[in-house]
């Protein structure tokens, strides 16, 4: 999903530093998520609307693991 994120905010020709101005955080909190953080459902939502995809796709790679963690216990 990091990797998604990244193509697309240089799609838009975005720098972190655009980005992170655009949803009102710093751009080290940009930084961290590119490098797989996962955000705040808040931030999600903004990134997500701004780079043009579904804010759940921060979050979908964290569902399966769990679905893998209840399946195998």
């Amino acid at each position: 999903m990091m990797i998604l994120m990244r193509e697309k905010r240089k799609k838009q020709n975005l720098t972190q530093k655009q980005l992170a101005n655009i949803i009102g955080v710093d751009r080290s909190t940009i930084t961290k998520i590119e490098n797989g953080s996962r955000p705040s459902v808040v931030n999600a939502k903004k990134i997500a609307q701004v780079l043009g995809f579904s804010w759940v796709e921060f979050f979908k790679d964290e569902n399966k693991k769990n679905k893998n963690i209840e399946q195998s216990a």
